[in-house]
């Protein structure tokens, strides 16, 4: 399907201006000496747990006066950001050495409150000039003690900031937590804490336009790019060893099927028919719950559509590092704008299931390993093997701090799932009607979206054993996302293995004679 230029012009327009930040052009984001530079406190939260977050100010800190939320955009809203303005003033070029902006005495309840967070991993989050900032609130000390009961816990009370610039522009920011200086929030007792900051300035020669290819480079080092490159060349293997197995095994079984069908009539009514051109009467005889085999395949038809949408954008490169809610604002829109596609696919797939003038042919007895179950252990095992390299990068982004920005290995990785898929599943589907069995319907849609539940069988080794996650509203919010980003894999899976299979079927049956 070709998509016309100005369409994907739209879309991408949409996302932009639905996103927290656009990328700025050439007359954006310059400053003068002292020219006050937009930085955003945004939330708060356990490093380990990147679902669980709060806002900045959920924790006890000092509030200046005049707080203000920023507006945020759609995406910034899908995204969890909770953007208000941030107590240090970093105008741009205005050094700062050891400057207090608060003077506060912490109450019992407030140091428990920083410790339950510092026994955490509490992190903050913000962004100067669209430039993201990380740093840890405090800091446990364990001193080679295993009682966590003889830890200390304490509370970083000086940030320094080290800004770079080219000329009128800020090109990069970090911050460093000053080791030694510390608020002791071990014990629960009133404390006085004195917050600081430093500001210093450098000149770089980095351009504007390249400032955040360092948020990039992480997911694109050579050790990473070895083990993507690994992955695409398993995942090649595995496609060149499936297509060559079936593409011989199946042309020359069905060549000796074409030779035995097409003797002539007199010969042929001399013998009893058998294979899968016995059941020619019943292939195409509609399924069960036709309804909601029309509703699947209109779903996952929309969501094939929506995923070739935003591959297509992310080659573009729309998807930038830390276009703030960029993403979750193409999937809200296209998803949107691609609903008609759902609706017609269902229902004139569903218009033409009609009938049920005959009887079905009875199905003879199959051995267990013919059944349904077992054919989606097999038809999901090899599309998983080809992508679960690449699965680790992906959830290590999504539900950790990795950035992910190889969208064109990506790309190629799906692509090579989409055959992996209808390759298997028409092998599968050939096997089932040379038994005699025509219900190959949902067969092929199952066995076709039976990857989606090797993806959610991976969520559980990922949980436990490589990431460390933990508490009640953490996992719920990963395995109950991850339950619906699965469902939707195999919604679109399944719709690829049938449409595969569908075609198969059309052609072998146009091939014969049959009475």
């Amino acid at each position: 399907m070709r998509i016309p230029t100005t369409l994907l012009l739209f879309i991408g327009a949409l996302i932009l201006s639905g996103a927290g930040n656009v990328r700025p052009d050439a007359s954006d984001h310059r400053y003068k000496e002292g020219d006050s530079v937009p930085l955003y406190a945004n939330k708060v939260g356990p490093f380990h747990n990147p679902s669980e977050t709060y806002r900045y100010f959920d924790l006890p800190f000092c509030i200046p006066e005049g707080v203000k939320d920023k507006k945020e955009a759609l995406g910034e809203v899908l995204n969890g950001d909770r953007l208000v303005s941030a107590p240090y003033k970093l105008n741009f070029r205005d050094e700062k050495d050891s400057e207090t902006y608060c003077k506060k005495k912490l109450s019992r309840e407030e140091v428990e409150q920083f410790r339950r967070a510092v026994e955490k991993d509490y992190y903050f989050q913000m962004y100067y000039d669209d430039l993201p900032i990380w740093g840890f609130i405090g800091k446990v000390d364990k001193d080679g003690k295993s009682d966590p009961s003889e830890f200390k816990y304490f509370l970083y009370k000086h940030i320094q900031f080290e800004i770079l610039y080219n000329e009128d522009r800020v090109i990069e920011i970090n911050a460093r937590m000053d080791p030694h200086s510390l608020v002791d929030v071990t014990e629960d007792k009133e404390v006085d804490a004195e917050f600081m900051y430093t500001v210093k300035w450098k000149e770089t020669e980095t351009p504007f336009e390249k400032r955040m290819d360092k948020y990039a480079m992480s997911s694109s080092l050579p050790h990473h790019l070895e083990i993507h490159w690994f992955s695409i060349i398993n995942s090649c293997v595995t496609v060149l060893l499936l297509t060559g197995f079936l593409a011989t095994i199946l042309m020359r079984v069905l060549k000796n099927d074409f030779m035995k069908y097409a003797q002539d009539e007199e010969a042929a009514d001399d013998q009893e028919e058998t294979g899968w051109k016995y059941i020619h009467g019943d292939v195409f005889r509609f399924p069960k719950y036709k309804s909601v085999f029309a509703a699947s395949l209109g779903s996952g038809t929309q969501l094939f559509t929506l995923t070739i949408f935003i591959f297509m954008l992310s080659l573009v490169g729309v998807f930038y590092p830390y276009n703030r809610g960029a993403l979750f604002t193409a999937l809200v829109v296209i998803y949107a704008l691609t609903s008609g596609i759902a609706g017609y696919t269902a229902s004139s797939f569903y218009c033409q299931l009609e009938g049920k003038n005959w009887y079905p042919r009875e199905i003879p007895q199959l051995p267990w390993y013919r059944s349904a179950i077992p054919q989606m252990a097999m038809a999901g095992f090899l599309p998983f093997s080809a992508i679960y390299i690449e699965l680790y990068y992906i959830f290590a982004s999504v539900w950790g701090h990795r950035i992910y920005t190889i969208y064109s290995i990506l790309f190629i990785v799906f692509i090579i799932l989409l055959i992996v898929t209808a390759f298997i599943t028409v092998a599968l589907t050939y096997f089932q009607l040379a038994a005699e069995d025509h219900e190959w319907w949902w067969r092929s849609f199952l066995c076709g979206g039976s990857t989606g539940l090797f993806i959610y069988a991976y969520c559980l080794y990922y949980y436990y054993a490589r990431s460390d996650m933990s508490g009640f509203m953490q996992t719920s919010f990963f395995f109950g996302y991850m339950a619906c980003i699965c469902y939707g894999f195999f919604l679109m899976l399944g719709t690829v293995g049938f449409r595969a299979s569908l075609f198969f079927v059309r052609h072998i049956y146009r091939s014969i004679k049959c009475e």
